[in-house]
């Protein structure tokens, strides 16, 4: 059994102020894996406390300066990938081969990508050539609280660290109690790179404790959280007392449309899209639209292509999916199965209950359904898990509205061969994101949402840019 109950704050690990043990459980098994603490009211405001006395410090170290250390970081970060991969994979249920490359690598990525945007960021400039006296400043937001979920850890510990920490914010991270261990590790790294104290400090706990903390704290001046829309309503409510920033990547429901003219690999891509993580990450295709030429040859592949995918221990090497996180999700996932079911929808692979073989572990049966209609459940709620729906739509026009009507607006697909039909269905599309024939958005490309799935964007330089704030100087002297 791990046993990982202190906290960093302020460059140290300590103590909790008060015993609350919280069994992390390994999806796998259902058996704990690990022992933390739960933070309280006094650990949160000793963290943030940590980090408002850091900030003056860290504002006035030079970008160059902080560059150089998220660097180091990324030094350390590739020699320490085992292990995190290792934490991930049994307290998530990442498939250990998943976990060292995609899971451990997203960190890699995004860290590489904001020292590459950093280094061509103007931080402080003219605000043009016809006002040379007029001076630009991007500068810190400030104190910023950090909340991050259990699906993907180091992709969205690193998207939230790396622009803050280059930003100039000093930070409070909660990660999510259901998958902490990597961000313990995380934390070593930072403190063996030499940030300074108080720059990153973590509290674990849930929501309700140090997450609503946190987020109606006086002195935190940003809120940025990735989780469930309506944890984002909540946070949004709770911070909106203190009128700190927030910003929120939220759930999404995203449509992947397929013309008749899609390329020949287009569905059975879709599919293994879908069923990557288990299904449990917000930008997945899990709406599969297509066009009624097409639409039972699709029904088949997708079939057959589910059929294939296997299920195993996150423990065992090789390709395959895992388990869901916990009881709780792998509950939910099975009454929206049984849902689809009882509104009409028609299962062509997987199902309710677990897979062969398995009477243990939050296993779900990678699961299709055919001829999903706008209105059930299954096609509106986010499942975050491996089911997904196909749905027939007969005209471009016919598709853009059922793409559309939905709450979410994070990330949606389209597969078609005409171009200009691409190029209109991406700018009628109501999301954040929009990826066309299988091509995955360039590095330091903006991740983020619309409507229910959220605001703000992270990744590159726009992520950079949603940790600052703009200071406009006028009769600035040149020197």
């Amino acid at each position: 059994m791990i046993e990982k109950r202190e906290f960093y704050i302020n460059g140290q690990w300590v103590a909790p102020s008060q015993a609350h043990d919280y069994e992390v459980i390994d999806p796998s098994t259902e058996e704990p894996c690990a022992v933390i603490s739960l933070g309280s009211d006094a650990d949160t405001d000793a963290a943030v406390a940590a980090a408002k006395a850091a900030l003056p410090g860290w504002m006035a170290t030079p970008v160059e300066a902080r560059i150089a250390l998220v660097e180091k970081l990324l030094e350390i970060y590739m020699t320490r990938g085992e292990e995190l991969a290792q934490a991930m994979s049994v307290a998530m249920g990442a498939p250990i081969e998943m976990a060292r490359t995609q899971q451990v690598g997203a960190g890699a990525y995004h860290l590489k990508n904001f020292i590459r945007a950093a280094k061509a960021f103007e931080f402080d400039r003219p605000l043009s050539d016809r006002a040379p006296n007029d001076r630009i400043i991007y500068e810190a937001v400030g104190v910023a609280a950090l909340i991050t979920p259990w699906n993907w850890p180091m992709n969205q510990v690193t998207l939230k660290f790396g622009a803050a920490a280059i930003a100039g914010c000093t930070m409070v991270l909660k990660p999510s109690e259901e998958s902490p261990l990597d961000a313990m590790v995380f934390a070593q790294l930072i403190h063996e790179a030499g940030f300074p104290a108080g720059v990153f400090n973590l509290v674990n706990g849930d929501g309700m404790g140090v997450g609503t903390r946190l987020t109606g704290h006086p002195d935190v001046d940003m809120i940025s959280f990735t989780g469930s829309s309506r944890a984002g309503i909540a946070i949004s409510k709770n911070a909106a007392d203190t009128l700190k920033k927030v910003h929120l990547e939220l759930g999404g429901k995203g449509a992947n449309v397929i013309f008749a003219d899609a390329d020949d690999k287009a569905v059975k891509r879709g599919v293994l899209h879908m069923m990557n993580n288990t299904g449990q990450s917000c930008n997945a295709p899990s709406r599969m639209m297509v066009q009624a030429e097409i639409y039972d040859q699709a029904v088949e592949i997708a079939a057959e292509t589910a059929a294939k995918i296997t299920v195993g221990s996150a423990h065992d090497e090789g390709r395959h999916i895992g388990p869901v996180v916990n009881k709780a999700q792998w509950d939910k996932i099975q009454g929206l199965i049984e849902k689809g079911i009882a509104e009409g929808a028609r299962v062509v692979s997987g199902g309710p209950g677990r897979p062969e073989n398995f009477n243990k572990g939050y296993y779900v049966r990678p699961t299709i359904f055919a001829d999903v209609t706008p209105d059930m459940t299954i096609a509106r709620e986010e499942i975050f898990g491996p089911v997904l729906s196909i749905m027939k739509f007969e005209t471009e026009e016919e598709a853009v509205r059922i793409a559309n009507d939905t709450d979410y607006g994070l990330t949606n697909y389209v597969q078609t061969q005409d171009g200009a039909r691409a190029n209109r269905m991406a700018r009628v599309l109501r999301s954040g994101m929009v990826e066309m024939n299988g091509t995955s958005r360039a590095p330091g490309s903006p991740f983020g949402g619309m409507k229910k799935s959220g605001n703000g964007r992270e990744g590159g330089i726009f992520g950079i840019e949603d940790f600052l704030e703009i200071k406009a100087v006028s009769g600035w002297t040149p020197s």
